[in-house]
């Protein structure tokens, strides 16, 4: 048997995801969640372009227009369709830029801490030995603390910036990944054709990349699905709690923050549509989350 013939056999094949994908595309509230996913990421990309303004060109900004509610005139004609905000913002304007920030911190860190925990969780399930329970250690110290307390401590020493903000949702998130790998992985390396592949003295990296990962891909997926939301959600919680993004760089988490003070004489909409924008972001994510899962974790299959 060769490396391939066994790797053929393991299941991460083209054939395998066409399946899975058919099964995903069988639940229509998870495609629901998708299509509205696609429109919000969507409106995200095209904000320059379909924003009645740049709400943080300061020429484009009178103070007059001030909290205005929805549906209001701006001084220049132009109708603010979800209101204003504090500095005259058009809030529709100021949502779809917020958008961008929050799916692009999210997606980021992801990726990021999904590269570093999946490549630290295979090498520690495949090397086995001292290496492996040092590793499974410090990932069970970082898992015993609340990831939002890890992020205050990180911020607070940090300070704020889209940089620093993905750096420490990083920090929270890799330890996720690596555990999940390496329990995957453990369960793979066993099989016949990483036995194969060792047989013909494949380097290490190949083995690793190009063998047991496709295999550790399906939990991997669902894990990062999950993870995407809860990392939109953290960011938003810490810049609300003024410890995230700064004013020049808004997500949706600064941009509720800012109409906080004004919920109690009335002026709602500051803080309540930016809400329902990263309410209905989550929602969707989760939706396609945990159709996922429902896929690709073989114990919960049909």
């Amino acid at each position: 048997m060769t490396a391939h013939s066994a790797h053929t056999i393991a299941g991460a094949t083209p054939s395998f995801w066409r399946e899975k994908a058919g099964e995903f595309l069988a639940d229509w509230l998870a495609v629901g969640g998708l299509a509205l996913l696609l429109i919000i990421v969507l409106a995200a990309l095209a904000a320059p372009l379909i924003a009645p303004q740049n709400p943080y060109d300061l020429a484009q900004l009178d103070v007059l227009d001030a909290r205005l509610p929805p549906g209001s005139a701006a001084g220049d004609g132009k109708t603010f369709l979800l209101g204003s905000d504090e500095q005259g913002r058009d809030l529709l304007s100021a949502i779809l830029y917020g958008l961008r920030i929050s799916l692009g911190v999210g997606a980021l860190s992801t990726l990021i801490a999904l590269g570093l925990g999946g490549v630290v969780g295979l090498w520690s399930a495949y090397r086995g030995g001292r290496w492996d329970a040092v590793i499974m250690r410090v990932v069970d110290l970082q898992l015993s603390f609340p990831a939002i307390l890890i992020a205050l401590v990180l911020l607070a020493a940090l300070g704020q910036g889209i940089g620093k903000i993905i750096a420490a949702l990083v920090t929270v998130q890799w330890a996720y990944y690596a555990r999940t790998v390496r329990g995957t992985a453990l369960a793979e390396k066993g099989k016949d054709y990483i036995a194969a592949a060792q047989g013909l003295a494949l380097p290490t990296h190949r083995v690793l990349l190009g063998h047991l990962l496709p295999n550790c891909l399906p939990p991997l997926i669902v894990v990062a699905s999950v993870q995407v939301a809860h990392a939109i959600a953290l960011e938003a919680t810490l810049s609300f709690l003024g410890l995230g993004l700064p004013i020049t760089e808004p997500s949706l988490g600064l941009l509720i923050a800012n109409g906080y003070q004004y919920l109690l004489s009335g002026k709602y909409w500051v803080s309540f549509f930016p809400g329902v924008a990263l309410l209905l972001t989550i929602v969707s994510i989760n939706l396609v989350a945990d159709r996922l899962r429902d896929v690709l974790n073989p114990r919960l299959a049909r």
